[in-house]
């Protein structure tokens, strides 16, 4: 598995925006940003500085980063920017300045320019698939995208109508189904069920893309009571889920269990006459070895299906009543 420049841009983009950060600068090729507060505790690792924030009740600083999506590309227009820059009505004044400080170089040596510390410090990142703080960001997204609370953006109209709009509440989970032997195959399933009408949705993720979301309750709208709870919600997909599950092709796990009990009998064959070694210490470790040698095939064979939740919310749509 791999990501295209774009699509980590895509990602880092919408984890940015998502966490309220403020955007300094933009292009195609990077992003600078001031941190919000939470970005800068999922990001930055100073856990000393945010317990002193919270026992101070202090301001927080936050850090500024730059993330370059394409190094060369970025590289290239910061010097088309740095020659246009030259080109300008300042440029005399740079020329001056650079001259100014070659005679002083001349009696006092070569001076090192001081490092930009403290609050107005950016700091650059080139971000890759792979990279130390691009799975940072995954890692922050899981944990803080797992579980979400979330509205239909209403349109513009509906927010200066007379009658409130109705709006329905969902819960969506996410399932990740696994098919685990000595080969492997993942699939996703994100299902939806009304917890006003208890109908399941199989293409959730569908209803919800083309909608605008957002963490607050808007203006004008009306949330319906539910008449299912969360668990009797939850329930009914984990029984849509298992029903499509079971009317699978299962020749994968026939074909699995044929290899299984292969490997299984070259194992016996191979430790039948060491277990039976007439010198009990022998024989002792050889079937210690044996046992743990089937077990470890059993485990990497025998076919198996993991279910994992690995997102779910409740989501307020618009009811179609």
């Amino acid at each position: 598995m791999s990501m295209t420049r774009e699509q980590i841009r895509d990602y880092v983009l919408t984890y940015l925006e998502a966490t309220e950060c403020q955007f300094l600068e933009k292009s195609p090729h990077h992003v600078t940003v001031k941190l919000s507060p939470r970005a800068d505790r999922d990001l930055t690792n100073r856990p000393y500085y945010w317990g002193f924030i919270e026992r101070t009740g202090a301001e927080p600083e936050t850090m500024s980063f730059s993330f370059i999506f394409d190094p060369e590309a970025h590289q290239a227009s910061e010097e088309a920017k740095a020659a246009r820059e030259q080109k300008g009505p300042g440029a005399q004044q740079q020329m001056e300045a650079a001259q100014e400080d070659t005679l002083l170089g001349r009696y006092y040596g070569a001076v090192r320019p001081l490092p930009i510390l403290g609050p107005g410090r950016i700091q650059r990142e080139e971000l890759a698939f792979g990279s130390p703080r691009l799975k940072q960001i995954f890692e922050a997204t899981r944990r803080g995208g797992r579980y979400v609370y979330l509205f239909e953006e209403p349109e513009q109209r509906q927010r200066m109508a007379l009658l409130p709009a109705a709006y329905e509440p969902w819960l969506g989970v996410c399932f990740k189904v696994e098919f685990c032997c000595d080969m492997k195959r993942e699939e996703l399933h994100f299902y939806g069920v009304s917890l006003l009408t208890g109908a399941i949705d199989e293409s959730f993720q569908t209803r919800i893309a083309a909608k605008q979301l957002v963490p607050r309750l808007p203006e004008n709208v009306h949330i319906e009571p539910t008449k299912f709870t969360l668990d009797a919600g939850r329930t009914v997909l984990e029984q849509r889920l298992a029903e499509q599950i079971a009317a699978y092709d299962d020749r994968w796990a026939q074909e699995a269990r044929e290899r299984l009990n292969d490997e299984l009998s070259l194992i016996d064959a191979y430790y039948k006459d060491l277990v039976n070694d007439p010198e009990p210490e022998r024989a002792q470790g050889a079937s210690e070895q044996y046992e743990a040698r089937r077990d470890e095939i059993r485990w990497q064979y025998e076919p198996r299906i993991v279910v994992s939740a690995l997102g779910c919310g409740i989501f307020h749509l618009r009811s179609p009543r």
